[in-house]
């Protein structure tokens, strides 16, 4: 039997994480293993290991879809896969963990030091031996940290627009609390989402040192107008460049130590602000208002078509890239007051488990009792916005669910897209709808969530076969088999 300690974390820090512990945990006791797993969910770390439970452990496993400092793990075997990797089969990623963990080298100095970095690169490669996206984590680990300053500024601006009105922010309504909320919301918090952004896709991919470089590239995006496909190539670039030259230049002992702190940021800020102002910022620019002009200038047949794409997307793995491609599109799209996409994001990922849900309620010969007890927790996953609710009726029945909840999450973005519905924050679920402007067009936008509710439920009536005779237990699975 052998002592384990996992981290979890996904970039919104919310089903994934948790889900992923789970699987973890069930998959360790199935082979006779101890586990302890810390989530890295939105509200901070939970289950925090300790330097004795990292001590007594004989591997490490990180599942994460984000960046994860090792550097408390230094001379420890470490495995590193993705959070989807340890929902689906947990036990399957403990015993490749116990097989194929690699020790971590100590003697660095911490996550900014010149030997470290070159650590990360070969974990960063071993991690995509395993299926791990490089470039994916990154980029979802700048998401995960912009995502609270595009909720605050949001909700910021929402109230402020219900206090003052739409012209709150003009001169005239300068020093009341309306304008106040605009000032905080929108030229502050949102201001930041681009740097954010940008500066920690570089630091996913070069640590400390690609932090400086890659906000200063992502303040740049914003001030040439490219951005957030601007602040995605600036983190990139940034992140790079500076894990390039950690590895490529070779300096003296006596300034090793100017190294990640000084030498580094500066020649990297150099290199990706030279690229922004010069080379990429103009052409971004003139793409994202093309993009722009084009999203706001719609007609409904249009609009209706990119609903249908955005919707699909969102449900077609539940959490996974393309959902998160989908949803990184439309979030990216709110710092250029372009709302529709994000309205229709948000219906998309909540009809999955809300129509899982209501099938389950409604068509019970179809669903074993285990599954009529999960579509309970599913109908709150959805009404917050966490798609990953359908995950386990999936899993079980993927033929059948993915369809229908693709074909529903569709309806609900195509009519949320020709209602001209709009949505001023990425995340909330039905929890956002009650904000005073947070929601344009919310009668309409609550018609798009239900509609694709009705339609995933009334897919999954159709293609899911009753159950014969059989509601619970071992025997509902072996009856689901013989009715297909």
């Amino acid at each position: 039997m052998a002592l384990i300690v996992a981290i979890t974390s996904c970039p919104t820090g919310i089903a994934h994480t948790f889900m992923a512990a789970e699987g973890l945990q069930r998959g360790a006791e199935s082979l006779g293993h101890t586990i302890k797993v810390e989530t890295q969910g939105s509200v901070g770390a939970e289950n925090t290991l300790t330097a004795a439970d990292i001590a007594a452990a004989e591997v490490v496993i990180i599942a994460a879809d984000t960046k994860v400092d090792l550097s408390r793990f230094a001379g420890k075997r470490i495995y590193e896969t993705s959070t989807k990797a340890a929902i689906h089969d947990g036990a399957a990623v403990v015993k490749a963990a116990l097989e194929q963990a690699k020790p971590k080298a100590a003697g660095s100095a911490g996550p900014a030091a010149s030997a470290d970095l070159v650590d990360q690169v070969a974990a960063a490669k071993a991690a995509r031996a395993a299926g791990v996206a490089g470039p994916y984590k990154h980029l979802m680990t700048g998401v995960s940290y912009m995502l609270p300053f595009v909720v605050a500024g949001g909700l910021l601006i929402a109230l402020a627009f219900a206090f003052g009105g739409i012209y709150v922010y003009e001169e005239a309504n300068r020093g009341t609390l309306g304008w106040a909320l605009f000032q905080i919301g929108g030229p502050s918090a949102f201001a930041l989402m681009v740097p954010i952004l940008a500066g920690f896709i570089a630091f996913s991919i070069a640590d400390r040192p690609g932090l400086a470089p890659g906000m200063i590239g992502g303040m740049l995006a914003s001030s040439t107008g490219s951005g957030f496909l601007g602040g995605i190539l600036a983190g990139f670039i940034a992140g790079y460049a500076t894990l390039w030259l950690n590895r490529n230049l070779n300096l003296p002992k006596t300034l090793a130590g100017l190294k990640p702190v000084l030498i580094l940021p500066l020649l990297s800020s150099l290199f990706v602000g030279l690229l922004m102002v010069y080379v990429i910022g103009q052409p971004v620019s003139s793409a994202l208002n093309a993009l722009t002009a084009w999203l706001q200038s719609m007609e409904q047949s249009s609009a209706l078509v990119l609903g249908l794409i955005l919707g699909a997307m969102m449900a077609f793995d539940m959490g996974g890239p393309v959902n998160k491609a989908a949803y990184t599109f439309a979030t990216g799209l709110l710092a250029s007051q372009v709302t529709t996409p994000m309205a229709a994001v948000m219906a998309a990922g909540m009809t999955p488990p809300l129509g899982l849900a209501l099938a389950s309620l409604l068509f019970k010969d179809r669903f074993t009792a285990e599954e009529r007890e999960a579509g309970k927790a599913a109908a709150v996953l959805g009404i917050s916005f966490i798609t990953e609710g359908a995950i386990p009726f999936a899993a079980k029945d993927p033929f059948r669910v993915i369809p229908s909840i693709m074909v529903g999450s569709a309806v609900a973005g195509a009519l949320s897209m020709v209602f001209g519905a709009t949505l001023a924050v990425p995340h909330g679920g039905i929890f956002v709808l009650p904000i005073p402007n947070a929601v344009g067009n919310l009668p309409m936008y609550i018609v798009a969530i239900l509609a694709g509710t009705l339609v995933t439920a009334g897919m999954l009536y159709v293609l899911k076969r009753p159950i014969a005779g059989v509601s619970e237990g071992r025997a509902a699975v072996v009856g689901q088999g013989a009715a297909d």
